[in-house]
This record gives C-alpha cells, structure tokens and sequence, in this order.
C-alpha cells in the first residue's frame, strides 16, 4: 500500500517527496566539510578579519612568546612616534624605526593568522554539522512505551494515528502518539519514527527494523540498516529513515545530542592544551626569559662599552627589540596552537571525531594495539561453509539442530549457518512453544529450548545448542555429556585451517561441528610489520580458540593475541599492558565493549556502534571502519612529529639571526665584530631589518605545513630522529642565511635601506 505523504505532515518537517532534496544537500554538506582547500577563500577572508581582532591584549597573553613581540611592536611603534617628534634624540631614522615596528606586527598578525586559518577549518566543519540540526518534529507515545499495544480503542482526543503500510504495522504494534517539538524531548522519552522521519534526538531502537539515512553524517551515501538488540541499535539525531518504522528510546537531552557533541568537538575556541603542548609551551617560555634577560643587559653593557672605547654610538632600544624577537622562538610560538587545533581538524577530515586533542596527541604516543580480529585483521565476512557430524549422526539432523539453534543469533555467522542449512535443504519450520536463547558475549552460545515431547521422564524442555567448543563442552559436561574425542580432533583440525569451529549440541550430546571460513586481509601484514618498525606491539582479540586465533594471528603476522575473550578479559588485557607503562589503544561498537574503551588510552567508538561505547570512548569514527585505528595511531604521531619538527627549525634559525644582528649593533663600537658578518649584509640598518622581514615571512611559509602537517613515515624513533635533524635542523640553519641574504639584496635594490 502506497504510504500518503500528507497523512504524515508536521508543522516546520519537509513533505516526503522533498526528502531527495535534503538528502543531497546533507551530502553536499558533507562534500563540503572535506574539499575545502588550505587557503580556501571561505577560510582566509574570515581569518584575515579574525587575526586582527585576536590583537587584543586578552588574546594574546595566552602565548606568552608571541606576546613578547606583542610588546615588542608597541614599544618600536612609540620610539618612531617619539624618532618622529624628537629627531635627535634616539639616533635612529624614523623610517628605519617605522620599518621595524610594522613587520613585528606583522609577525604577529602572521601568528594570529596561522591560528585563525587552522581555527576557522574547524568553524567551518561545526557549521556544515549546524546546518543539519533542524527543530524538527517527533511522534512520542503518550504513555510510557511497554510494546505490543494497540489502536483497538482508536487514539485519544487530539491524536493522530499512522495510516498505511508500514505505518499501520507501527500503529497496530506501539500505540497512540502526539506530535512535539524534538528540543522538548528528555531522555527516556521514546517515540515513532516511520519512513521519510527525521530522527529527533540520540537514542536507541527498542522494537522494529528500518533502513536509515546517516549521510548527513557520514557522508557515506549508502543506507545502513538499524534494529533492536545488538550493536546496530544506535541511531543519530538528524538522520532520516529511509524506510519502514522504529520505535526510539531518547537517550540524551537537548543540547547533548551526538551531532552537538559532534559541534563541540569541533570547535577550536573548546580546545584545552595538550600535556605535551603545556610542556613545550614552557620550555619556549624559559627560553623567551633567558634571551629577555640577555638582551636586557646589552644596553648597559653597550653604555659601558662606548664609554670605556670613547667610540661607537650605544645600541637603540629599536635595535634590541629587533634582536629579542629574532633570538625568541617566535617560529614554533606563532604555529604551536595552529599545529594543535590542525590536528583535531585533520582528524575530523578522517571521518574521525576527537573529544579532545588529548584523545588526538595520545594516538601519537601509542605503543600496543588491541585489534578485534573481524572486520579488522581479517574481512569480516566469516560463513557458515560446511556440518561435519560425528559418527553416527546423519548431517541432516545435524544441519537441522543448527539452524534451530542459530535462529536467535542475530550476528553474521548466525545468520550463515541458518542460510546454509536452507541451500542444504532443511526444514526451517519451527517449533511451537519454542523458548529461544540468544547469543551472548558471555555464553558464547545461542540456541533453543523445545518443550518437554510427551512421556518424557523428567519432563524437562529439550535444549539445542549452538556455539563456542569449549562453551558448548561445558554445556553438556554440566548434563552429564561429553564431547566425542573424534568431534575434538575435528575441531582442532578446522582451527589449524584457519577457520573456526562451532559445536552443536542437542541435550547432552554434541552432534558435530559447523566450520565458519574468514579471510586475512591481504595488505594487513604489511600494516603489521610497519607498526613493528615503530614499536608498536599489535595486540588480535578473538572469540575464537586458540588454535584458530594462533592460525589468523600467524597468518596475518600479529605479535600477540588473545583468543576466547570476553569483555572482562579485555578490560584485564589493557590494564596489565597499562601497568607496565603502556599507551593502549582499541576499537569497539558493542555495549560489551564499553568498559574496555573507557580503560583504554585511545578509545575509537564506531558510529554505528551502541551509545554506550560512543559514550565511553574518546573518538567516534563515523565510517565505522575498524581498521581505521590505524589511521589514527598515524594522524596522532603526523601531529606529534610537526611539531617536534617546527620546534627544531624554529630554535635552529636563530643562529643565522645571531649572525646577522649581534655585528650590526655593536660594530660601530668593536670594529672586529664585522668578521661575524659571514653573509657580507650592506649595512647595519639592512642586517636588522632583514632579520626581522625573514623573522616574519617564515612564519607565512610554515603556515602550510604546520596545517598540513609532515608527511608520516612508517619507520623507527631513531631514523625519524636523524630525519628530523636532516631536514628541520640542518635547514633551520641554512635557509634563514639564504633568506636573510635575499632579503639584504632586495633592500638595497629598491633603496630602502
């Protein structure tokens, strides 16, 4: 029955038909948050006017090194105000006083431009994710949700009951509705959302099964299926359900929904320093006072010294300023913050949202990953392929149990093992009076019980069931079974394949065993031996027995793994590692999974996983690719190494500016300094003013890489080291000559010095 599109229209809420239209441009959003460039037009008009207004003085003591300059350039504009009302008295030509005083400014404008570039990048993903929070309409039930209640008596006074196909089986399975407004809801609240719907809030499906939109988010346009129970219960706010109905628990309040939380995340004026940052934003600091101290007593030393050689005029205050700033690590001060917001931002590019840059820089530091073999080391598509009875068993039988006992398993392999035994001819009628079993994390089995047949002795219900090896043993053994040694070996043989074994039990006796196939991912184990050469230690998780996680793990070339794992073993896996000092990170969608996020020190919940593991993780990947930790382990030691590079360009060029500045200043009182002069600089006036134009330009060609950041490279501490030192280090030395000399002639061609 065709659905009518007016039947459903809610003040404010866009008509069906309307819905391709939404969905493009949610998709467009998403196109956009990705494919805006480094030097986007959006991005540098707002940053332009951005780095003007960060200017005042409340902004920039927040960095102390830049404020430094701050200072510095207020003090060269009042001594060329000064130059300017009493020529005489400073020595110093107004326009040389002028030249100095605006490129510290514009040194510090750079600084707040590079901040503001890798700011509004941020700005600009928070407000394509603001576009898609609409005041939408919901559907909540009037009466606390308790399911199966029907429209027998029709609906209140004031209410409206769905009509038409999916919505009429809505209607006849959850009750009377009333419209409201979604920043109404609360959690707890539960409502109906039925095709063309936008999902008002966060929350979780109780009862139904529906395709669902999650483009907005994503930007994956393919459709992904949402239902009750299982780790594909969560649903978004803001996405749209594309088809039939579900029934929604809310499970947070306005305000703190995941695309808020999404926008929080995102924005750079929210981002706290990191430790690391903290640390290395006061060893700029102690620097910044041991040069302040240095040049502070140069003035009474230069006094001294023209009093004492009765030559040379003392150095101007313009000249020590200049000096300060040049010797400052005025570099790596004016990026430092950039860096950090940039890394969040590169993040969010990913597809990968950061609670904070903690969460990011951490990845970074990183040295074991937990990785769930499915999906991750290996394709993730593991299936039923073959019933191997034991003796005596006809495979018939054994294929028909399987299937009863794999109707309540809801994951794949469940699912495949049902799909199996159909090709194979089974009967899939069921049993009246069954009382199903469903799989869990901690049975490790699902299965059913059959009523008591009739003349039956103890009159206890039959129980099939269907799962691990050493689960279903323990299973039978407690009824006084046990597991046939030919069942034993053939299991072992299937786990040294490579495959898994499943046993299947009917009462107190294994009937035979499923074989699931999985496949290793090819490229993994070169991703593998590129995280060993790091010093990373990988770490699979499995449900499997050992012989089949010691046959996936050899296969795929991990260091270690833990095989029949339950969710209190991985929470005690992470806290041993943890206790001998390690950074742990892993992956996780499930509610089990949530206590092992919240332990671990790099958490990345998947989008499409529970609410409780976005909740306790500190990322939220929305492509719900569990190899996608990798990435991030990647992206995290990309941040760390652009910084610790600009840090060591920015300390090594000073040692050109020391050699351009310290002759300029004092040659007029010590002639011989004139042999430190290495780069032959036409004057005194051009070295200064060279050094400082160099000084502020840098910054302006950094800005690029501090926003892109260094290319990561899969290799050793050590050799990154030597790299670092190669590149930043002995280019820090070399380029400021080459720049400052540049500059020098270019001075002395258009005659401004």
């Amino acid at each position: 029955m065709k659905k009518n599109p007016s039947a459903f229209a809610v003040p404010g809420e866009p008509a069906p038909q309307a819905e391709a239209a939404v969905t493009a441009e949610a998709k467009a959003m998403a196109r956009k948050k990705k494919q805006l460039g480094l030097f986007d037009v959006q991005l540098v008009r707002p940053a332009l006017w951005a780095c003007v207004a960060k200017l005042d003085p409340r902004v920039q003591w927040r960095n102390p090194v830049m404020f430094i300059v701050y200072i510095g350039s207020i003090l060269t504009t009042l001594l060329w105000v000064h130059a300017l009302s009493f020529p005489g008295d400073t020595g110093m030509k107004p326009g040389f006083v002028l030249a100095i005083a605006v490129w510290l400014w514009f040194t510090v404008l750079f600084a707040n431009f590079a901040e503001a570039l890798a700011e509004g990048r941020s700005k600009a993903q928070a407000a394509s994710l603001r576009g898609l929070r609409k005041d939408t309409w919901a559907k909540k039930l009037v009466e606390p949700y308790r399911g199966g209640k029907s429209f027998a008596a029709g609906p209140p006074q004031g209410e409206r009951a769905p009509s038409g196909g999916s919505a009429a089986h809505a209607a006849a399975s959850v009750g009377a509705w009333l419209p409201q407004r979604a920043p109404e809801l609360r959690r707890g609240d539960v409502v109906l959302v039925e095709a063309h719907d936008v999902i008002p809030l966060d929350g979780e499906v109780i009862e139904g099964v529906a395709s669902v939109d999650e483009s907005a988010i994503t930007g994956e346009s393919a459709p992904v299926v949402r239902e009750s129970g299982g780790d594909f219960s969560a649903v978004t706010g803001g996405t749209r359900v594309l088809s039939d109905w579900l029934v929604v628990r809310i499970t947070v309040n306005p305000g703190e929904s995941f695309l808020d939380r999404m926008i929080g995340m995102v924005e750079a004026a929210k981002r706290q320093k990191t430790p690391n940052e903290i640390a290395l934003t006061i060893l700029l600091v102690a620097l910044t006072l041991v040069f302040l101290m240095v040049t502070v007593t140069l003035l009474p030393y230069s006094i001294f010294s023209v009093g004492a050689m009765k030559s040379g005029t003392v150095v101007s205050l313009t000249a020590l300023v200049a000096l300060l700033v040049c010797l400052i690590p005025t570099t790596i001060g004016g990026l430092l913050s950039a860096v950090g917001v940039a890394g969040m931002s590169r993040m969010m590019q990913a597809n990968v949202i950061a609670t904070s840059g903690r969460a990011v820089e951490a990845a970074g530091d990183v040295d074991v990953l937990l990785l769930d073999k499915t999906g991750t080391i290996t394709l993730g598509n593991r299936q039923a392929s073959a019933f191997l009875a034991a003796p005596g068993v006809q495979q018939q039988r054994l294929a028909r149990i399987a299937l009863l006992a794999s109707l309540p398993d809801e994951t794949p392999e469940g699912r495949s093992i049902v799909d199996l035994a159909r090709r194979g001819g089974v009967d899939d009628k069921r049993v009246d009076g069954a009382s199903f079993v469903p799989f869990t994390a901690q049975t490790r089995m699902s299965g059913v019980d059959l009523p008591a047949e009739p003349g039956s002795l103890d009159g206890q219900p039959l129980q099939l069931r269907k799962g691990a090896v050493d689960a279903v043993r323990r299973h039978v053994e407690a009824q006084g079974g046990v597991l046939p040694p030919e069942l034993n070996r053939a299991a072992d043989e299937v786990a040294r394949r490579g495959s898994t074994p499943l046993a299947v039990a009917e009462g107190n006796r294994v009937l035979g065993i499923v074989e699931l196939k999985d496949i290793v991912k090819p490229d993994i184990r070169e991703r593998f031996a590129e995280l060993r050469n790091m010093g990373i230690r990988t770490v699979m998780i499995t449900g499997d027995n050992r012989l089949t996680a010691a046959a996936i793990a050899a296969e795929a070339g991990v260091d270690d793994f833990l095989a029949e794992a339950t969710p209190e073993d991985k929470l005690a896996l992470i806290r041993k590692y943890q206790s001998e000092g390690r950074l742990v990170a892993m992956t996780g969608d499930g509610t089990n999974d949530a206590p092992a996020l919240a332990q671990a020190d790099v958490a990345v919940a998947m989008g499409s996983g529970t609410q409780a593991a976005k909740e306790a993780g500190n990322m939220v990947d929305l492509d719900s690719n569990p190899t996608k930790l990798l990435e991030v382990v990647e992206t995290g030691k990309a941040l760390l190494m652009t910084r610790g590079s600009l840090t060591t360009f920015s300390i090594a060029n000073d040692v050109a500016k020391y050699f351009a500045i310290i002759p300029a200043i004092f040659v007029s009182t010590y002639p011989q300094l004139s042999a430190l002069n290495v780069m032959r600089l036409a004057s005194p006036s051009s070295a200064i003013l060279s050094a400082v134009i160099f000084n502020a330009l840098v910054i302006v060609f950094l800005i690029p890489l501090a926003l892109k950041g260094v290319r990561y490279r899969p290799v050793g501490a050590a050799v990154l080291l030597r790299r670092n030192l190669a590149i930043y280090g002995l280019g820090g030395l070399l380029v400021p000559f080459v720049g400052i000399k540049l500059i020098d002639w270019l001075l002395v061609a258009i005659h401004l010095v």
